[in-house]
């Protein structure tokens, strides 16, 4: 993790357009620094977890973890209340989530287009 913070550090905003953030287990704990360093060095930012956006990210687009988790939950429900895991059906998560943060795109200097802030699921001002 130290060499991702150092090359973050080392990082110009004239190197990168943007900084794109994957689900990675190994980074996923620097989300909040990734953030803040991009900020400071105003590189939009787009992540994986839309959650994200609400600590500062520019754009997130994926699923809700809160909603896998519920899916979860009904399942484990059905399985303590005598259903057979065999008997139940596979089901899967499509649903996914557009999240922009207005006040990071100002800070950005950028201007989300209506037509895509009418595509936003929720919208940070």
């Amino acid at each position: 993790m130290q060499e991702l913070r150092l090359g973050l550090k080392a990082l110009k905003a004239q190197e990168a357009d943007a900084y794109f953030y994957t689900n990675d287990a190994m980074v996923s704990s620097q989300a909040q620094f990734i953030i803040d360093t991009a900020r400071a060095k105003k590189l939009p930012t787009m992540f994986h977890e839309p959650s994200l956006v609400t600590q500062g990210a520019l754009i997130g687009y994926g699923v809700s973890y809160s909603e896998v988790g519920r899916q979860s939950a009904r399942y484990v429900q059905r399985i303590l209340t005598g259903a057979k895991p065999q008997n139940l059906p596979v089901e899967s998560f499509s649903r996914v989530s557009l999240q922009m943060n207005l006040k990071t795109a100002r800070e950005l200097g950028l201007v989300i287009p209506q037509s895509v802030l009418f595509r936003a699921d929720k919208v940070i001002e």
